[in-house]
């Protein structure tokens, strides 16, 4: 079987571990990436090629770059056209213009496409997007989301074949893999690794680390436009020498700097326009023997389940008490972090 895969997130390194994985099934693969993607208010992220044995990768100009629902790619239909595939995987929402352009092109020439949904929260598209979303159900033969909501949005808005809900990467465990062996020490570090955006709900987090003991630390991973900010009421609660705000790291580096934490925090807040559609930092914390502690927004607590802990979004004082209840409590956090691991691997 022949299979191309559309994809803009397969910039990330890390990610194209999937494909590999794809490939020793016996498909034959090709993967279309773009050369970067832009992403508002964080920045570019350039390809990287990490895993790419058994599958063929190629690139493909992409038009509005940065532009999550109007971008579009230079030279798709001529590819298509020269592969033939079985199967396309358009991994992009149903209401997006690059999966028009894609479904358009693979249905005419007979390619069973699908396409990938992340939108969790009820809205109703104006055109040409509700145009997008109506001739990618008609022509779609599978739909895959992300996570229960955005399913049931899929159905609502009146697609009614074959639908999957698959979180979009999965990690491999044998490179999100437990430190060998943990030195002790006398301060606890709280981690987060990803955008330093309003959504994720790190003000909260900056907010509740003031009032705990002094050994608890905090290293924010990542970049975006609220940085300023978060230094901004770093300084103003006099907490410059317990944060530590580094720069985004590569995918090959996420295992590592995850395992540097004792406890990996998502305090992500639902907003008018976005909640929480995974959170993978979670499972991948997960997978390093990290235990995680997350907000109740969006799919947060399905994705940590039973392995780790919840607190209601926004609620400051909730995530202070479990800040300093698990910084003191190390057997309960090597339950969390056996329980995050196992949940995983199964």
């Amino acid at each position: 079987m022949k299979v191309v895969i559309l994809s803009k997130a397969l910039v990330v390194g890390v990610y194209q571990k999937k494909c590999e994985e794809i490939a020793a099934l016996g498909v034959e693969l090709l993967a279309l990436v773009p050369p970067s993607w832009r992403e508002p208010r964080v920045g570019e992220t350039k390809l990287e090629l990490r895993f790419t044995n058994g599958y063929r990768l190629e690139t493909l100009p992409i038009v509005l770059n940065g532009r999550h629902h109007l971008h579009f790619y230079q030279g798709l239909r001529a590819v298509l056209q020269r592969e033939r595939p079985d199967v396309l995987h358009i991994d992009e929402e149903s209401f997006n213009l690059a999966t028009f352009q894609a479904m358009r092109a693979g249905v005419a020439l007979g390619a069973r496409c699908c396409f990938y949904n992340y939108a969790n929260i009820e809205r109703h598209y104006p055109p040409p997007f509700n145009l997008f979303e109506r001739y990618n159900f008609r022509h779609a033969a599978h739909a895959v989301a992300c996570n229960r909501e955005a399913a049931t949005i899929i159905r609502r808005h009146g697609f009614d074949g074959p639908l999957s809900i698959i979180p979009q990467f999965g990690v491999d465990p044998d490179i999100f893999s437990p430190a060998a062996a943990k030195a002790a020490s006398a301060v606890f570090t709280v981690g987060y690794v990803g955008r330093l955006v309003p959504e994720k709900g790190l003000l909260d987090l900056v907010e509740a680390l003031h009032g705990t003991a002094p050994h608890i630390r905090l290293v924010l991973v990542g970049d975006g436009n609220q940085r300023s900010a978060i230094e901004r009421r770093v300084a103003e609660l006099r907490l410059d020498e317990r944060v530590v705000i580094r720069a985004a790291v590569g995918s090959a580096q996420v295992p590592e700097t995850l395992r540097g934490f004792d406890l990996l925090v998502l305090p992500s807040r639902t907003r008018p326009n976005w909640k929480e559609q995974f959170g993978r930092v979670l499972v991948e914390a997960m997978s390093c023997g990290v235990p995680v502690l997350g907000s109740s927004s969006g799919e947060i607590p399905n994705v940590i389940g039973e392995a780790g802990l919840v607190f209601p979004e926004g609620d400051v004082a909730a995530l202070r008490a479990q800040l300093s209840a698990l910084a003191s409590d190390s057997a309960r956090r090597s339950i969390l972090a056996a329980h995050g691991r196992e949940r995983v691997l199964a």
